[in-house]
């Protein structure tokens, strides 16, 4: 059966994935399970989005209730479920205004658009961007624009005019980027497919001092470091320095597709007005019931506090899983959101982990990528490490 749904697929699909072997059928908390009926721990969580797990039953309530009244309207009209999930997400972001998008690249687009027409609204005749190397942002035109990666870049040249990157976590580099065209600094508070790399604390406080004193905008891509990954909402609200822009995805749909970009009120005062910017799709009704679901969720049921007890217990395990595995270099993470460095081809061991049940993710080159849903529990992890400790020594 899995060998036929593997090859319509393949004849039928665009092929811009190197897919796995597997055909996924059904999840159920933390695990999936495929059409044969093999069950995964997954520790990838669709790529950091299904943080509630699968098949949550209050979420699914939520989602079931909005389909028997509404799926769709244009953004012409309010609604309810747009208004009740704007006000949750407001006040989650610590932001003052919210544009709900399909995705987290449409986000990034909004973000970036809406930092150029600050630029232009205030004269400043500001365009260019300074955003980081190894950093991942999406694969729009723009978004590729301001990714640090040049193998993303190169087949899709010329992009966006006006990009500068610097070397992330190092205050100086930016600076020597700095002009007086530049309007925005773009980064993510944790670069994921870049290899797992948290911001350094004074980084991020340099660069925000550095926007306020060149009335430069700080976007933060929050998109798979945020909605409690690290154990706070918000990536940066471990550290207290507010972006004026935030790019949100993934987890804060829990596997409906929905993002947004949120801003300051300084930052929108001058920003996009009606016609600037349009979505058909986004903030729709069913999306927007999906992230009203997910925070209502996320406070009901405490996911921060749990995510901070477990991921003490997450780090530690790691920490030993390096110390006693030689193929096994070094942890780099925070919070749900860590990567193994390893000194063997991580393709190898994320195969070997799939046959002990485990699903494990890559990032940046040789890292073991791990996302799990914030709902696992020790057993979980230490399910995990068995499993991981089988498939590195296959």
């Amino acid at each position: 059966m899995e060998n036929n749904y593997i090859e319509k697929a393949e004849q039928a699909l665009l092929h811009t994935y190197n897919r796995y072997q597997i055909i996924l059928d059904k999840g159920e908390g933390v695990y999936l399970c495929d059409v044969n009926g093999k069950k995964y721990l997954d520790f990838a969580a669709g790529i950091g989005v299904c943080s509630l797990g699968y098949s949550h039953e209050r979420y699914k309530k939520a989602l079931k209730e909005q389909v028997d009244k509404l799926l769709h309207v244009s953004n012409l009209f309010y609604t309810a479920p747009i208004a009740d999930a704007a006000e949750k997400l407001k006040k989650a972001a610590q932001m003052d205004r919210v544009f709900f998008t399909n995705s987290g690249t449409e986000a990034i687009e909004g973000a970036l658009k809406a930092a150029r027409k600050y630029a232009y609204a205030k004269e400043s005749g500001k365009y260019e961007f300074i955003a980081m190397n190894r950093s991942f942002h999406g694969r729009s035109m723009g978004a590729v624009s301001v990714t640090g990666t040049e193998d993303y870049r190169t087949p899709f040249e010329p992009l966006i005019k006006g990009v500068r990157f610097a070397e992330y976590n190092d205050i100086e580099s930016v600076k020597a980027q700095v002009t007086d065209k530049t309007c925005a600094i773009i980064m993510e508070t944790i670069q994921g497919e870049g290899g797992i790399y948290p911001v350094d604390p004074d980084f991020l406080k340099g660069v925000r001092e550095l926007c306020d004193r060149e009335d430069i905008l700080l976007i933060l891509d929050e998109i798979q470091c945020g909605m409690g990954r690290t154990g706070s909402m918000f990536a940066w609200q471990d550290y207290g320095i507010r972006p004026d822009i935030m790019c949100i995805a993934k987890a804060v749909g829990n596997g409906v597709p929905v993002g947004a970009f949120a801003m300051t009120e300084k930052a929108a005062q001058y920003s996009l007005k009606p016609g600037d910017h349009g979505t058909t799709y986004g903030g729709n009704p069913f999306a927007c019931a999906a992230v009203s679901a997910v925070l209502d969720i996320f406070e009901e049921e405490k996911i921060l506090d749990h995510v901070k007890e477990i991921s003490a217990y997450f780090e530690a395990e790691l920490d030993g899983l390096v110390q006693e595995c030689d193929t096994v270099a070094a942890r780099r993470g925070k919070g749900l959101m860590q990567g193994l460095a390893l000194e063997r081809p991580v393709g190898e061991v994320i195969a070997n982990a799939q046959r002990e049940g485990l699903i494990v993710i890559s990032a940046g080159g040789n890292v073991l990528r791990m996302l799990p849903p914030l709902v696992i529990t020790k057993e979980h992890v230490d399910e995990m490490i068995e499993k991981l400790k089988m498939a590195l020594r296959a």
